[in-house]
């Protein structure tokens, strides 16, 4: 089983950046494929991005491509996201998720554990 805990969201104005961080504990990390899902007011949870760990493969949703960089360190246990070019359209709840398998799945299904989120507010 693993623990994770997000951090970094807050207030950015359009254009600007963000890093998120989810850090994990209870486990080997290294062997969890840990994706950063999202969710808007009224909204559904929608996929953002999600890094394996075989081979550090990683998959991006079509909104963010050429924007947000996903990235893991091991050694430290965490995965990051950093988030450039800012749009108001990323305002929402980011979370952090893992699942066990190589998958970089897009589906909220596939991850079993899931941290509590973080906020992040893009304003026009």
């Amino acid at each position: 089983q693993v623990q994770l805990v997000e951090s970094g969201g807050g207030l950015v104005q359009a254009g600007g950046s963000l890093r998120l961080s989810c850090a994990a504990s209870g486990s080997t990390f290294n062997r969890y494929t840990v994706a950063w899902f999202r969710q808007a007011p009224g909204k559904q949870r929608e996929f953002v991005s999600a890094i394996s760990w075989i081979g550090a493969g990683t998959n991006y949703a079509d909104s963010v491509k050429g924007r947000f960089t996903i990235s893991r360190d091991n050694a430290k246990n965490t995965v990051t996201l950093q988030m450039n070019s800012l749009k108001p359209e990323d305002t929402a709840v980011y979370y952090c998720a893992a699942h066990r398998g190589v998958v970089t799945s897009t589906k909220p299904g596939t991850y079993d554990y899931w941290g509590q989120g973080t906020q992040v507010t893009v304003s026009s």
